[in-house]
């Protein structure tokens, strides 16, 4: 899945000159969902991607041996199932299908034993009450404070900034009091959280570990948006995969936009977005050919290359330029995927019921790893988040073998040349080793991303950063990318950002995408001259050169 060259109704090549209401950069899952919406707006759309498959970051591939079916950069979906945007677009019509390992996560702990997250409610708080029994009934009602807001917090999270209608929604769902509580739960470090929560480790763990899916360590403000948002997302509807890999969600997608009319056109990188007089008008190809958009141009691009590379500096505001040297990306990323011989032989046993497994640091050791990526040091004892694939979609690989994949994070801006690479990854292997004794004995192939790997792969994973950017809250809601530039609107008029880099940030939900698309089907629309003029005079002021 995700292996076509072109990806489009029969005939779809676009010649030089051609004309078109919208042209959306980047094939990503962000792209493809503004794209959606556009058509079915009764926009003719087209996507320009720059490398041979659509999907970003969401693909699929034979990494290792035949058979053996990897997703080359992320697995696993909470956010999708239950974002608003993803369900709206009802993608099981075009061949998406979900499944489910045994059990939702295992954070393993250095002495083996293991907190296991599953959807059975019962069995969760099972888990957690072997490391205190108090732990379970604080678990049961941290999960009913989530059934309560999570609703009005998904339309919060996935609407345009500012999300005033769904906040006030979540405002009287909880009422003044316990609104300010959920707020200040919300804004404080994670271990903060776990240790006001719980009295073991074994919930503060998962906590702690989910929380460093971003790149934001357990005693930073704000992880615990991320560490409890993961774990009960986990609870409530798992960590599901598409059946037979990742790009089955971009290949519907990519199905669901070509019935109505969308085109996508693979192997051409867009090399500058055209502006004539504050206005985005199309763009130029790699080949020089052009692209007229009549009403928009909207970018599944990171920030920084958009408007530094595509755009160019005459047609931004200084101070604009000026922010983006202080955009901060997330951590670099080193994988690794296996083809194995069989199951992974953990001596937990409960480990190897779960989809996703954290290895295998307890609270200290977790911070330690946080400090170390913070300082620029390359990670002595990494955490490493560990994907059980087969485990999870038995039709992964041959009956009897497991696919396998592991990363850990790693300092941005280092040299990874080869022998680095490989000792690290030996690392990552002893680390699996240590709880799964004749783990290397199963390993039939492996293939490893470094950080330039995976920028090099996808062009939008720059430094091997995942995340298009940090998540710490100096560089979220209205201050991503930039401080005033929370929507998707930019100062070029009619262009607009739909990356993971614009709010509400990375993990695959599409919200970037449909926050983009709504934003440019306002201005076209009938008041589109008035709301043109106002994200103007809201730049202007923001902006003033």
């Amino acid at each position: 899945m995700g292996m076509s060259k072109a990806v489009g109704a029969p005939g779809s090549s676009v010649a030089a000159g051609d004309t078109v209401d919208a042209v959306v950069i980047g094939a990503g899952q962000n792209g493809l969902v503004a794209a959606n919406l556009l058509a079915d707006a009764g926009w003719d759309v087209l996507v320009l991607e720059a490398t041979p498959y659509v999907g970003g970051a969401v693909r699929t591939a034979e990494l290792t041996e035949p058979g053996f079916r990897h997703d080359v950069f992320s697995a696993f979906y909470p956010l999708s199932v239950t974002s608003p945007v993803i369900r709206g677009l009802d993608l099981e019509q075009y061949g998406l299908r979900w499944r489910h390992a045994p059990a939702v996560l295992a954070h393993v702990l250095p002495d083996d034993r293991a907190a296991v997250l599953s959807r059975d409610l019962e069995a969760t708080v099972a888990s957690l009450s072997t490391f205190d029994a108090r732990d379970g009934e604080a678990w049961r009602l941290q999960f009913d404070q989530w059934l309560r807001v999570k609703e009005s917090l998904l339309d919060t999270l996935f609407s345009p900034f500012p999300p005033v209608r769904p906040a006030s929604r979540l405002v009287r769902t909880l009422g003044l009091a316990d609104g300010l509580r959920f707020a200040r739960m919300l804004a404080m470090p994670v271990r903060a959280l776990g240790e006001e929560t719980y009295r073991g480790d074994g919930a503060r763990l998962l906590l702690a570990g989910n929380a460093l899916h971003s790149d934001l360590g357990p005693d930073t403000a704000g992880s615990s948006v991320f560490g409890w948002l993961l774990t009960m997302l986990g609870q409530d509807v798992g960590f599901p995969v598409p059946e037979g890999g990742a790009g089955g969600l971009t290949e519907a997608l990519a199905a669901r936009l070509r019935t109505r009319g969308g085109r996508i056109e693979c192997s051409r990188a867009v090399t500058r977005v055209l502006v004539a007089r504050g206005r985005a008008v199309g763009v130029r190809d790699e080949h020089g050919s052009l692209v007229r958009a009549r009403k928009a141009v909207l970018a599944d691009v990171p920030a920084p290359v958009l408007y530094r590379e595509l755009v160019g500096e005459e047609h931004l505001p200084s101070r604009l330029l000026s922010d983006l040297e202080n955009f901060q990306w997330d951590d670099a990323t080193v994988k690794v995927d296996w083809a194995l011989s069989g199951p992974i032989p953990w001596s937990n046993p409960d480990v190897g019921r779960a989809g996703t497994v954290h290895l295998d640091s307890d609270l200290d050791g977790l911070s330690r790893y946080s400090a170390e990526l913070t300082s620029g040091q390359v990670p002595v004892e990494p955490m490493l988040v560990l994907g059980q694939m087969t485990t999870t979609d038995p039709t992964r690989s041959p009956e009897g073998t497991e696919v396998a994949w592991a990363y850990t994070h790693v300092p941005q801006g280092l040299a990874w040349d080869r022998d680095r690479v490989r000792r690290f990854v030996d690392r990552m292997e002893h680390i699996v080793e240590r709880h799964a004794p004749g783990f290397t004995a199963c390993i039939r192939n492996r293939h490893v991303l470094s950080p330039t790997d995976l920028h090099r792969w996808e062009p939008s994973l720059v430094g091997g950063a995942i995340n298009g950017g940090t998540a710490a809250l100096h560089q979220q809601l209205v201050f991503r990318p930039v401080p005033g530039m929370g929507r998707s609107d930019t100062p070029v008029d009619r262009l607009y950002l739909a990356s993971a880099s614009a709010h509400p940030g990375g993990a695959v939900h599409g919200g970037p995408g449909s926050n983009a698309a709504k934003a440019a089907l306002a201005r076209a629309g009938l008041a589109g001259a008035a709301y043109g003029r106002l994200m103007r005079s809201v730049h202007v002021a923001l902006y003033p050169n």
